[in-house]
């Protein structure tokens, strides 16, 4: 049973709690901020295809400050459990949250903005942060062999990350210069490799631990896991290259390949609930469930993006798909899980008794932020489809409503923890 094993000696390499939690804290502020800026630039979205301004500096707010964040967080204590193996000293896993956090914060005012310096001085903070990550993450999976599900996916999220920093520099870099002959390209690529590669890769390798581990269900088998990445990797490499080239029937290709990886991914996640010692899912499964639903219907949307059929609308509905529908829900339905997971760890590993998710988790709060959340990005893609900046203001609203939700949740379940702690 794979929650068993991944369990034995985890409380030894468990980190310093304040290094995941530093992480896991900053993304619920980002996640906040993300949704205010939303709401105030919520008129640009119906219809947005590009470009500086709020509506590029809430996607980037989501994307780093939320999703890297939360991945970043999540590898930092969860590979060196998965794979028995130390990730590296938590001295730089501290260092790349001092680069990277304060780089989303002054890109995404530079992206809003278009001051230079912003701009300049963010991407070099948030790519050297990264990059320290993906320094990191990297050594610790050449000293694995045993555990391709997790590793093979990971690597290509890894090479996925290289390339999205190297195209970040470049667009960055090109801002009040224009020396790139064709920048939507590069755009395309970017949002291409970041959402599906580097973040959607992590996605794929995480669920090969988290999810069994969750639901107490067998691991999934290394011989169905490794082709899912393979034809993960060949999607990726056909949508990035048709993108940069302009070649719209091989980005279409690589949205189809992408569509056949996902259906492939979503039947191994379905069989190992199937398969599940824990009948009852826990709530944090909505968010879950909902993102995987979203995954094949965002690849629907970039393969007509892909053809240049109704770019209008096809452009910002496939970024809401992507990255509120699929990826966000997910990382918020895993934080909702992994911070108590990673609270009552920790109070075991002090010596005294561990605390039980029931009490750190309040289901109020996450039954509000859930539904906050669908109804957030449900209206969202009806301002998009109907090109209503009411509907749109009103969709963003919902999702800050979320977020505080999400809020009050981390707030409570802090307070409890060390409730719990000084009671020992």
């Amino acid at each position: 049973m794979f929650g068993g094993a991944f369990m034995m000696g985890a409380k030894d390499r468990l980190l310093p709690p304040a290094i995941p939690f530093r992480f896991f804290a900053t993304a619920i502020v980002y996640h906040l901020v993300a949704w205010g800026v939303l709401l105030g630039a919520a008129d640009g979205l119906p219809g947005y295809q590009g470009g500086l301004g709020p509506v590029l500096a809430a996607l980037h707010l989501i994307t780093l400050g939320v999703l890297a964040m939360t991945a970043m967080g999540a590898a930092y204590q969860m590979l060196p459990v998965a794979t028995r193996r130390q990730l590296g000293p938590a001295w730089a896993c501290s260092l790349s949250w001092w680069l990277f956090a304060p780089g989303v914060a002054l890109l995404s005012f530079g992206l809003a903005d278009g001051a230079p310096w912003a701009l300049h001085g963010g991407a070099t903070l948030a790519i050297a942060g990264l990059a320290l990550f993906g320094g990191l993450v990297a050594g610790n999976l050449m000293r694995v062999g045993d555990l391709p599900a997790v590793t093979a996916p990971v690597w290509v999220a890894l090479a996925s990350l290289l390339a999205v920093l190297v195209l970040a520099g470049l667009l960055i870099a090109d801002v009040g210069q224009g020396f790139l002959p064709d920048r939507a390209s590069l755009a395309a690529a970017h949002g291409v490799l970041a959402g599906y590669g580097f973040m959607g890769m992590l996605v794929m390798g995480f669920s090969a631990v988290l999810v069994p581990m969750f639901v107490l269900a067998p691991a999934i088998p290394d011989a169905q896991a490794k082709p899912v990445a393979a034809i993960a990797a060949m999607a990726l490499l056909s949508g990035a290259v048709g993108a940069l080239s302009g070649w719209s029937w091989l980005a279409g290709a690589g949205a189809v390949l992408g569509l056949v990886a996902a259906l492939l991914y979503l039947r191994l996640q379905r069989r190992v609930l199937a398969a599940r010692m824990r009948k009852r899912l826990e709530p944090f499964f909505r968010l879950l469930k909902g993102g995987w639903v979203m995954l094949p219907l965002s690849l629907l949307a970039a393969g007509l993006l892909a053809l240049g059929l109704w770019p209008e609308v096809s452009a910002p509905l496939w970024g809401l798909l992507l990255v509120v529908g699929w990826l966000l829900s997910f990382a918020t339905g895993i934080l909702q899980r992994i911070m108590p997971f990673l609270a009552s760890m920790h109070s075991a590993a002090r010596g005294g008794k561990p605390v039980l998710l029931s009490q750190l988790t309040p289901p109020p709060v996450l039954t509000l932020h859930a539904g906050a959340h669908g109804a957030a990005l449900a209206l969202l893609l009806a301002s998009v489809v109907l090109d209503s900046p009411l509907i749109a203001r009103l969709g963003a609203l919902c999702g800050l409503a979320g977020a505080l939700a999400f809020a009050v949740f981390a707030i409570i379940m802090m307070v409890r923890y060390r409730a719990h702690h000084r009671s020992q």
